[in-house]
């Protein structure tokens, strides 16, 4: 199945044959590939047969990549890890993880790159073992986080369907299953993470040793012969929820070894309602048929020759939602980097090369009540001080700018800034060399810190709390209570001028914040309110507009030559090479 479904993205047919393909070489069509040129020799590495039938086809316009060799996802069979398309990064080792900076890098690869499809495929197991050529099958992973299934019955003609999304009693016994043998104390063994968006069990709990064959045997009202894969999605709404569904299909589709757009993608919900979904252009990075709700087959047998159900959003120990990260390592070419030119490549969302010598600074702003800057305008005008800033400030609403417009704007911004929330998963589209600079985390510290590291671009935070005081104080009444971190408590956020230190020309020594306390200094930005920043920013007469806010935004950044803070705090800038690699200077990371 896994060849079939592979050829599926070369073939304009459907493929639904067990038998070997012939050479039909002349019917190859290469632009159905559709994938990242980076990513095709390790497609071709893991499908021999597409690949030798490109090789024997001298119009096949991928010849260089099979001259790459050894190349290897990770997760395949004798793959090295010199072979590997890219390993963790560890800067120190946490004792409470690992032992040694190697074993903290395997560590983290297991946890978050392609040791984790590595581990999920080493799980599968047979639960229903196929006894004849084209009867049924039923492979899982542990607690049934991702199942493969050939020839599914699925009976439709009496659906209990109510208010809940995923009623876990909705199939009964008889009306999900195949013809092959159960293993049915192994199936069972596999209910300890029962539940709606961490694992499969409660849907085919029920599946069952069926007596006739699905399709063979005239038991179908409607036979779906195209590859499907079944989701069950967390939020439409959402983006960094949403992207969680994404992101497993993904994942999912290395486990199935299967990247074609010729394939059904059906929503597993057992509710009467319908879904809204803000991104749903990005199902065409996956398919080319629009979803389809299950309810669609309601009143009918149906049966599915080849489909997989994919990883959820919310697993324990899962991605990205629930993933556990060893401490001081990040990704630099890992799985969500691929996931991040997999997305963009189908999605053709272009990179446009910055001009030499400019810097593009996204501002992401927020028409909500609350995580806003309400200083904004100020701040926009001190980001515009930096001559070599170009600056841009946006607002994501899904009413007024696309979601593929947005994608792109987020993948030609060199530094994205942004008040905690979902708008922040854009930093899934960033280029290699970018920043995300969270202006305040709402004391949920980890999530937009740990998806930088997953992606692997640089992220940087404001670190003192004592910066941070309640809104009402800042108006001048009395303080309000500590907040949550989901806005039900008032808070504000007062960030106070750089102390920018002395350092080398090729390397910044020291950022400090600190609270200035002159008389004659002026605040240029104020309150906020529910996770709302004060990005209070103080300067002496004597340092007329010296905008340190954004003198502290370009020293975070490390050309080819660091910046020079002559003896009156003035920042003069040596001319960056042309097209530099944007990185943090080591003393301001914060991963």
């Amino acid at each position: 199945m896994l060849l079939l479904l592979a050829l599926g993205t070369v073939f304009t047919y459907t493929v639904v044959s067990t038998e070997e393909p012939e050479d039909r070489s002349h019917k190859l069509n290469y632009s159905s590939f559709s994938l990242p040129k980076e990513h095709i020799p390790y497609f071709l590495r893991n499908n021999r047969k597409v690949a030798e039938l490109c090789r024997r086809d001298p119009l096949c316009p991928f010849k260089d990549a099979l001259l790459v060799k050894r190349v290897c996802w990770g997760y395949e069979k004798n793959c090295s890890p010199e072979h590997r398309i890219g390993y963790p990064v560890c800067s120190t080792v946490d004792s409470g993880w690992a032992s040694s900076v190697s074993a903290a890098q395997e560590l983290f690869w297991k946890q978050a790159d392609f040791g984790y499809v590595a581990e999920r495929r080493n799980e599968l197991k047979t639960l229903c073992k196929p006894l004849n050529p084209g009867d049924s099958s039923l492979k899982c992973t542990s607690h049934m986080r991702f199942c493969r299934v050939t020839n599914l019955y699925l009976d439709l003609r009496n659906p209990r369907r109510g208010h809940e999304r995923y009623k876990e009693d909705f199939l009964q016994r008889g009306e999900i299953g195949g013809q092959c043998r159960l293993k049915g104390k192994a199936l069972a063994a596999e209910g300890q993470h029962k539940s709606p968006l961490q694992s499969w069990f409660a849907e085919l709990e029920s599946y069952t040793e069926l007596n006739f064959h699905p399709v063979k045997d005239g038991h179908c009202d409607v036979v779906v012969k195209k590859p499907t894969v079944f989701m069950k999605l967390d939020a439409g709404v959402n983006m960094y929820h949403h992207f969680c569904d994404f992101v497993n299909l993904y994942i999912s589709q290395h486990l199935n070894n299967s990247f074609s757009r010729d394939i059904n993608i059906v929503m597993w919900d057992t509710s009467v309602y319908g879904y809204g979904d803000l991104f749903e252009d990005t199902w065409r990075a996956f398919s080319d048929s629009n979803i389809v709700h299950l309810k669609t087959f309601d009143s009918k047998r149906v049966c599915f020759q080849d489909a997989f159900f994919s990883l959820l959003p919310r697993m324990r120990y899962g991605l990205f939602y629930n993933t556990p990260l060893i401490s001081d390592c990040h990704s630099e070419e890992g799985m969500f980097r691929a996931f991040s030119q997999h997305v963009l490549h189908r999605l053709n969302i272009p990179q446009e090369a910055p001009t030499d010598g400019r810097v593009r600074v996204t501002l992401l702003a927020r028409s909500t009540e609350y995580r806003r800057i309400l200083n904004q305008q100020e701040l926009i005008n001190a980001l515009k001080t930096v001559p070599s800033f170009e600056v841009r400030i946006v607002d994501y609403k899904y009413k007024d700018m696309p979601f593929l417009e947005q994608v792109k704007i987020t993948h030609n911004s060199d530094i994205f800034i942004g008040m905690h929330g979902a708008g922040l998963t854009h930093l899934l589209f960033l280029p290699d060399w970018a920043v995300i600079f969270e202006l305040y985390n709402c004391q949920d510290e980890s999530c937009y810190r740990d998806l930088a590291r997953l992606r692997g671009v640089r992220y940087v935070t404001w670190q003192k709390r004592d910066k941070v005081v309640p809104q009402d104080k800042v108006r001048g009444g009395g303080a309000s209570p500590p907040g949550d971190g989901f806005g039900r408590a008032a808070h504000s956020q007062r960030l106070h001028t750089a102390d920018l230190t002395s350092h080398t020309p090729r390397r910044l020594r020291k950022i400090d914040l600190y609270t200035h306390t002159s008389s004659q200094s002026h605040t240029l930005f104020t309150a906020g309110k529910h996770c709302t920043p004060t990005l209070s920013h103080t300067y002496s007469h004597t340092h007329t507009h010296t905008h340190n806010l954004s003198v502290l935004l370009y020293t975070c950044i490390l050309w080819d030559s660091c910046p020079i803070i002559n003896s009156d705090d003035e920042m003069s800038f040596r001319q960056p090479r042309p097209n530099p690699c944007v990185l943090l200077c080591p003393e301001t990371a914060v991963w």
